[in-house]
């Protein structure tokens, strides 16, 4: 079982939440997609810039790696359960909106490899939201914004994890030394 350091369970639930919040958002969305718009369609948003366009992404960013969904499926795995282990150990409420985001972005996805056509862990991603060059949807945005976020807090030095209690007793000693 896992289990989470002292006062860290405020912060893991606010990564959870933020989590459930993406994957209903991105999940709802996909689904509006693809029971409104059709294959050829292309609906102007805010022309020039965005427009709405049903697309199934067997690859990874602008559909690379289109033949080794599987692979993708991994990797989201993998990413879910690494965020998860790491998570255990938050120690700032911006961290846990950056897994939250992050979690979030890869939960959607892994359920659309795991459950979409044409078949377990071979399933497309759902994209609908065309930037030009490129066709996207909510779980990207999230995956996109918690990665700037996380380059953000990196760069401001903001502590991920609680320093143990005995990297605390270690540190007063080393300072002498």
């Amino acid at each position: 079982m896992m289990r989470l350091e002292r006062g860290s369970g405020r912060l893991y639930a606010m990564m959870l939440t933020l989590t459930v919040v993406v994957v209903l958002l991105d999940q709802l969305t996909k689904f509006w997609a693809v029971s409104t718009l059709s294959g050829d369609e292309r609906v102007a948003v805010l022309p020039p810039l965005i427009h709405f366009r049903l697309l199934y992404n067997a690859g990874a960013a602008l559909s690379i790696g289109s033949g080794a969904t599987w692979v993708f499926t991994l990797v989201a795995a993998g990413a879910v359960a690494g965020i998860l282990y790491a998570a255990r150990r938050l120690a700032s409420p911006g961290w846990a909106l950056v897994l939250g985001a992050l979690l979030g972005g890869a939960v959607s996805h892994l359920g659309d490899r795991l459950l979409r056509q044409p078949g377990f862990a071979r399933g497309h991603v759902v994209d609908f939201i065309d930037y030009g060059p490129f066709v996207g949807n909510v779980a990207d945005i999230a995956l996109v914004g918690g990665g700037v976020a996380l380059v953000l807090l990196t760069l401001r030095g903001v502590p991920f994890a609680k320093a143990s209690a005995k990297a605390s007793a270690k540190a007063p000693a080393e300072e002498a030394v």
